[in-house]
């Protein structure tokens, strides 16, 4: 095979995240049928894909796809979104539900069997999302043009382009009110025509987009962010106008909150350097198990309200060593009583929702998260919620387990996509050494690199399950449950 040049292949097998094993045939000039096997994204399993090879070197060839030529048979749903195929952010919206749960199944357990071995645990199943549509209480949109020099868009990258956005407006995994707000804004900068930024030259003033809104109480925030020099394209208070509009919709819920964060920072990624309010509150309210939640715009909160409901149950339930949740052995507060006398150490605990949870049931839960703003967040939602037994640390995990005396009882892990830095997963396996853990997880390769070294230090797998939180993605969420060997 020769880099640069188009094959053709049929997908065998897909592994997490989204990379699609091609099986290619070629004649070479002796008549000798030589097989490869290419991987290749955003694939699914049965389809016959052309695509380009990037890179051939030995026992690793990967290539562009550049076409479907054949459909897969599992391909029996009709998607519901008019932009699927183009849009980057579904990938299996033509596979029905449970065809997507098993494919995600299957790439996880994959993963955790290459490192502890089939059959070496219970696996209580995956679990599906309560809401297969409309289900994201947040999105990101970026402001750009679908074609060079073409009309303003506002949304989502094109599936394989850095540069190209497409409108947004009807996607179907988040509610209709997106859509108005998106169709709101668009069209008010189309007609003053307010210029996008362009990330190459870094020019221009229109960024990003962000909009949360609670699945329990409708509260929507909204926040545009943009390059400084906004005020010099529009006359008096630059966002009066748009403000007003934004209020005049009709919509399911309410827009609670507008705000106009300034970016001037060079790389492609959301953040404040100025907030100023525009209209109504920096926070909207979201509740979940009973507990309710003030999350501002940059706060990290679970996307999908209701699957988080089942993540956390099933997480709850392998703290006691039950199976997950929706096996008939919910926890009940007044009889399971084995964190009554034990502190609870939540580490990477972002707004401290696993934390307060924990909380009516344990002796004291210790939250450590490195981004300060969550920090506050969960000590004001612990404080709304009448927690007294929780506490919340401001820093990185590693440092505060250094200086920190108190040694937990039980430790939950929920860290961001990478996993656990090699050397708090160190602290916490040999010198903390408590007799089990629980590892909540958004990256299951991430995972399994953990796994691996946690092994290596005396723990073994007890229980798994999946919890589908991204419908028609090739996301998913897992949680394992961890004993130690010799305790």
């Amino acid at each position: 095979m020769k880099k640069g040049q188009i094959y053709e292949g049929t997908v065998i097998d897909i592994n997490f995240p989204d990379k699609a094993v091609v099986l290619t045939k070629e004649t070479d000039k002796d008549g000798i049928v030589n097989e490869y096997h290419v991987v290749v994204k955003g694939a699914l399993p049965g389809q016959t894909v052309k695509y380009i090879l990037q890179k051939a070197r030995a026992g690793k060839c990967k290539g562009r796809l550049l076409e479907v030529i054949g459909k897969s048979l599992s391909e029996t749903a009709k998607p519901a979104c008019a932009n699927f195929g183009i849009c980057g952010g579904c990938s299996y919206q033509t596979l029905p539900y449970e065809v997507q749960l098993e494919l995600k199944k299957n790439q996880v357990l994959k993963l955790i069997d290459s490192v502890a071995g089939e059959n070496s645990y219970i696996f209580d199943g995956i679990f599906s999302s309560p809401c297969i549509w409309s289900y994201r209480n947040k999105m990101e949109f970026s402001f750009g043009d679908e074609y060079k020099g073409g009309p303003l868009s506002l949304g989502l990258h094109k599936k394989g382009s850095i540069h190209d956005i497409i409108n947004a407006s009807g996607c179907k995994i988040v509610n209709n009110d997106y859509s108005k707000i998106l169709d709101c804004i668009r069209e008010y900068f189309l007609k003053i025509n307010i210029p996008h930024y362009n990330k190459n030259t870094h020019t221009g003033i229109l960024r990003h987009l962000l909009v949360r809104r609670s699945a329990s109480t409708g509260e929507i925030l909204v926040a545009l962010v943009t390059a400084s020099g906004l005020e010099n394209y529009m006359h008096g208070d630059c966002l009066y106008g748009l403000g007003l509009e934004l209020q005049h919709l009709v919509l399911e819920g309410r827009i609670t909150g507008f705000l106009h964060i300034i970016n001037n920072g060079l790389g492609d990624v959301v953040k404040s350097d100025e907030t100023h309010i525009i209209f109504g509150k920096d926070w909207i309210t979201e509740e979940i198990l009973g507990l309710e939640f003030k999350i501002s715009v940059f706060s990290f909160f679970q996307t999908n309200t209701k699957g988080a409901e089942v993540l956390y149950s099933c997480a709850r339930n392998y703290i006691y060593g039950k199976p997950a949740y929706g096996q008939g052995n919910e926890i009940d507060n007044k009889t399971d009583n084995f964190l009554e006398d034990k502190t609870v150490f939540d580490l990477y605990s972002g707004t401290g929702t696993i934390a307060q949870i924990i909380a009516p049931v344990a002796k004291k839960v210790t939250g450590i998260e490195i981004v300060e703003e969550a920090v506050e967040a969960a000590k004001q939602n612990a404080e709304y919620n009448g927690l007294g037994n929780c506490e919340f640390i401001a820093g990185d995990v590693l440092e505060v387990l250094e200086e920190i005396d108190e040694k937990p009882g039980f430790i939950i892990l929920d860290p961001p996509r990478e996993g656990v830095n090699p050397k708090a997963l160190k602290k916490i396996c040999e010198e903390i050494k408590i007799p089990a853990m629980v590892y909540i997880s958004c990256k299951p390769t991430s995972l399994a690199r953990d796994i691996a070294e946690m092994q290596k230090y005396g723990y073994s797998i007890r229980r798994v399950c999946c919890v589908d939180m991204f419908p028609h993605t090739g996301h998913v969420e897992t949680i394992v449950g961890l004993q130690r060997r010799d305790m």
